[in-house]
């Protein structure tokens, strides 16, 4: 159970704080809602308590782990398949995880493929969408601003 200021990342959302834990009454049927503020994009969202374990609802990862964050990018690109329709699921399943360190791979092995052969539109904003959903998790986990966050990732790959 999580309580009101606990910081929680939202797979496929990114990280982000609960500013509240409400009960409301949608189609006939009460439920108490974690509403979670997404700073990215300035999004609140509206989580059923119950469904935490469904959506993967999780602590934000510890400050001293995001070295391990950067160790992920900075290793080596692990093998994707040629067929681009094979590799966008691939990476969309690990999105979908919630793992940072899953995340880190989808953003270093897309990062890594644009520079030597470019991506798909697909592809583009799958990398754009992974990038904001990792910055915004090392942005709580380190108590950063977005714009440097995103200066660290842009330099591991320059």
């Amino acid at each position: 159970m999580f309580r009101v200021g606990d910081k929680v990342v939202y797979p496929m959302h990114g990280a982000g704080v609960i500013e509240a834990i409400e009960e409301k009454e949608i189609l006939g049927e009460k439920k108490r809602y974690y509403v979670m503020r997404l700073p990215m994009g300035d999004m609140k969202v509206m989580i059923p308590v119950g469904n935490v374990d469904v959506v993967g609802l999780r602590e934000v990862i510890a400050e001293e782990e995001v070295d391990k964050v950067f160790e992920v990018l900075k290793s080596k690109k692990t093998k994707m398949s040629g067929n681009w329709n094979r590799r966008y699921r691939a990476n969309l399943e690990k999105i979908k995880t919630g793992n940072i360190y899953e995340v880190a791979e989808v953003v270093r092995n897309l990062s890594l493929r644009e520079k030597e052969k470019g991506l798909s539109t697909g592809e583009r904003k799958m990398l754009e969408s992974a990038r904001q959903i990792l910055i915004s998790e090392i942005v709580l986990a380190k108590g950063m601003e977005e714009g440097q966050a995103s200066l660290i990732l842009d330099e591991v790959f320059a």
